[in-house]
């Protein structure tokens, strides 16, 4: 049987996945998406897929990918996602299929314990807090018993811990082949099984890294794959420009100086002058921190002459050069002594890149790409492409000396969101990817009867002071009427401190109201207390939230119903990125604001609102607190991105509408984060 017929059987009524899942239900939109993905995997090409939510997007494609005998690479935006992929919806279908089937899990290795740093931290004489001491405990007991070393087997870890830099390497600070832990290296180990695996899952961060220096592990695994699919592919340009670029930061440099100082005084003490090295190192980075100043924190400084703007071009210059010696001086101490171990010649390695860094920063910056500095407490120098077209085009699809082996593979990206028209240029321009085929499949959910939209109009402009408190009234009331069950989310962080603030405020003291705002717990704890809501009597929850809250977050039930958007999440266009992009279209002619900015406004949206219904029984409103959506005429265009909601006009309606919920508040559903199987 041919690929497609076998999977059309797949997912008749009674076909296999009726048997794997207890509430399968064949739907059309999904088998369409399926038969797709088995075509381009039998003929080879590029197929670009959106697939609204509750399509099943997860069993379109690994159903045609496992029953092509094809060695597979799936690549998704979050080691979450990863971790779901491998240990729930892969064994499952393999079971179902009954394929000899060999899957590997394959993360970055920043997410392995190494075991050789994590004795080195227990022998230095300071950690970075007392709590650290107690963390590095369980790590060591935890890596008595782990097969994998992959962190997120251990519970309890949040992920924000310092200490997690201090048991993990980087590519570095890893001494390879000469550690002396090597036989027993977690990275190694897992890098092994992908290549002996038929399917292998890996997150977008890993591929481009790979792209970007070959060290992954990556460059081993692509040429033996014939089928490469890229989950939640919206994020994917984003992510790659982040490492098809160049940066340097003093965070980096503080970290050498560190090491370094650690690894002289341990097995080469007395042989060069570590301190004042490692001194040397650490004042040069200091001091290209200071020349910068007190600028606001989270600021990015434009690039685009001598020095980033507000500074002064000759002390800047000055510090990029005492950054370049300070390096040359350690890579000469260095030489001395790199045949007593391992880590001096990693060392090397890195002090070379640093000042090869700070030369290039020196220059004037590539074609066809932007430079700025993140300013924070540390400082960091970015030099990144406008996006990975280039790439994608030369180094995916046209990968072999001659086109063929291109030709013969298989590349399929899909995701919920992938832009607001027909031929979603969105994703598919920056991408390079104008020549895919495109498929849109819609959401098979009944959004008129199940969701409302409502834009205030008597609210105050986005741009009015007093506007992130008159939100904070608006989801305050919401949340009362519902007993939580909300969910606010925000376009920048400073309107999320701004409502998170009110809202806690209104609420200080209430039993029936528990206010939670991102950054003040781990993601994690703040999605488990959110979908606890107001079950075994506790209060119910309001999440006040921004960033990577408005994608990938799944709470399906009742407890969310209320979704309140600040504003029209237009991209910010004093971000230097952002306004080189717009500049090259206003270059070519065309429209900066209705081929970018719009856009990106209409994908970001769609991706918010998607947080609300999640199965085809939840109800739920929308709110978007900007009457540009009603009163300009892009409102149109950002409108009809969304899914198909019914209009509320008034406030009157709006407070109907939350009565006509309320009740189900009363009544508190079982939930857990697992979605039904036919809607992954």
């Amino acid at each position: 049987m041919s690929l497609e017929p076998a999977v059309r059987e797949a997912f008749a009524p009674h076909g296999v996945l009726s048997r794997a899942a207890d509430h399968f239900q064949p739907r059309q939109g999904q088998t369409d998406m399926a038969v797709a993905v088995a075509r381009i995997i039998q003929e080879g090409g590029a197929l670009v897929v959106e697939a609204g939510t509750g399509v099943g997007k997860t069993f379109s494609y690994l159903v045609p990918a496992l029953l092509s005998g094809e060695r597979v690479l799936l690549s998704t935006a979050t080691k979450t996602l990863q971790d779901q992929l491998f240990g729930r919806d892969l064994p499952r279908l393999v079971q179902a299929l009954g394929l000899p089937v060999r899957t590997a899990l394959l993360k970055g290795r920043g997410s392995y314990l190494c075991v050789h740093r994590m004795e080195l931290a227990r022998n230095e004489a300071t950690l970075p807090d007392r709590t650290s001491a107690r963390t590095l405990a369980k790590v060591e007991a935890w890596a008595q018993s782990t097969r994998t070393g992959d962190l997120a087997e251990l519970s309890g870890l949040d992920e924000r811990s310092p200490l997690i830099p201090l048991v993990t390497s980087t590519r570095e600070n890893c001494l390879g082949a000469q550690c002396p832990r090597f036989r027993g290296c977690h990275v190694n180990t897992a890098r092994r099984e992908a290549l002996a695996a038929d399917v292998v899952v890996i997150n977008h961060h890993l591929f481009f890294a790979d792209l970007a220096v070959r060290e992954s592990g990556m460059a081993e695994l692509l040429p033996t794959v014939r089928v490469a699919i890229f989950d939640e592919a919206h994020q994917l340009n984003e992510t790659g420009v982040q490492f098809l670029g160049s940066h340097l930061t003093t965070g980096q440099l503080l970290d050498f100086s560190r090491d370094l100082l650690g690894a002289g005084l341990q097995l080469a003490r007395g042989l060069a002058d570590w301190q004042q090295l490692a001194a040397g190192t650490e004042r040069a980075a200091r001091d290209l921190r200071l020349v910068v100043g007190k600028s606001w924190p989270g600021a990015k400084l434009r690039w685009t002459g001598e020095a980033p703007e507000q500074v002064d071009a000759l002390p800047w210059r000055q510090a990029l050069e005492d950054v370049r010696t300070a390096c040359g001086e350690v890579i000469e101490a260095l030489d001395t002594v790199s045949e007593i171990a391992p880590d001096f010649a990693r060392l090397h390695e890195r002090a070379t890149q640093f000042a090869e860094r700070a030369a290039a920063f020196a220059l004037p910056c590539a074609a066809g790409s932007v430079r700025w500095v993140d300013v924070g407490t540390q400082l960091r120098l970015v030099e990144s492409p406008l996006d990975i077209a280039k790439a994608v085009q030369e180094k995916l699809l046209r990968a072999g000396e001659d086109g063929a082996e291109a030709s013969t593979r298989s590349w399929i990206f899909t995701s919920a969101t992938l832009g607001d028209d027909a031929g979603l240029t969105w994703f598919t321009e920056p991408c390079g990817l104008a020549g895919a085929e495109v498929l849109r499949v819609g959401s098979p959910f009944n959004y008129a009867s199940q969701a409302a939209v409502y834009v205030p109009r008597d609210l105050p402009k986005p741009s009015d002071p007093g506007h992130s408190a008159q939100v904070a009234v608006l989801a305050a009331d919401g949340a009362r009427r519902l007993g939580g069950r909300t969910m606010v989310l925000t376009t920048t962080l400073r309107a999320l401190r701004a409502i998170g603030e009110a809202l806690q405020a209104r609420f200080e003291g209430s039993l029936e109201i528990e206010v939670l705002v991102q950054g003040q717990l781990p993601k994690r704890r703040l999605m488990e207390r959110f979908r606890e809501g107001d079950s075994q009597g506790r209060a119910g929850c309001v999440l006040v939230a921004s960033a990577s809250f408005w994608e990938g977050v799944d709470i399906p039930g009742d407890a969310l119903q209320l979704v309140v958007i600040d504003k029209l999440p237009f991209p910010p266009p004093g971000d230097p990125l952002v306004e080189a992009r717009a500049q090259r279209l206003e270059g070519q002619g065309r429209s900066a604001f209705n081929d970018y900015f719009v856009p990106e406004a209409a994908v970001a949206l769609k991706q918010g609102a998607g947080r609300l219904i999640r199965r085809e029984s939840d109800q739920g409103l929308l709110v978007v607190c900007d009457s540009r959506l009603a009163t300009m005429g892009y409102g149109r265009r950002l409108l009809a991105a969304l899914p198909p909601m019914r209009r509320i006009q008034s406030a009157a309606e709006f407070a109907q509408a939350l009565e006509a919920l309320a009740p189900a508040a009363g009544v508190v559903a079982t939930r857990t984060s697992t979605t039904d199987p036919g809607w992954t």
